[in-house]
C-alpha cells in the first residue's frame, strides 16, 4: 500500500520516508489533500550494462573524413575570415 503524507510531514520525516522508498515502497506527497509528487526507488543501471551505447550499430555509417568535415570553414572562422564575405 502506498503511503500519502502532507508536505510538512514529508519534510519532518524525510529520512524515514526515504528508508521506506529504498525498500521498494512508494510515497505520495500531497498539498491540501491533493497528490503532487511520488517518491519511488531509483533503479540505477549496473556499470557496463547500458543498453544505450551502440544502439544504432549497423544502422548508420560514419564517413572516413568525419573528423575533417568543415575543417577549412572552422580554420577560417578562427583566423577571423568570413567565408560568406565577398571579395572587394
Amino acid at each position: 500500500m502506498t503511503e500519502t503524507v502532507n508536505i510538512h510531514e514529508a519534510k519532518t520525516h524525510l529520512s524515514r520516508l526515504l528508508d521506506k522508498v529504498s525498500q521498494g515502497e512508494s510515497v505520495i506527497i500531497a498539498r491540501s489533500g491533493q497528490p503532487i509528487a511520488r517518491l519511488s526507488r531509483f533503479e540505477s543501471p549496473q556499470p557496463g550494462t547500458s543498453e544505450r551505447v551502440g544502439f544504432l550499430k549497423g544502422q548508420i555509417e560514419v564517413p572516413d573524413d568525419f573528423d575533417r568535415i568543415g575543417g577549412q570553414a572552422i580554420l577560417d572562422a578562427f583566423q577571423g575570415e568570413d567565408p560568406d564575405a565577398s571579395a572587394p
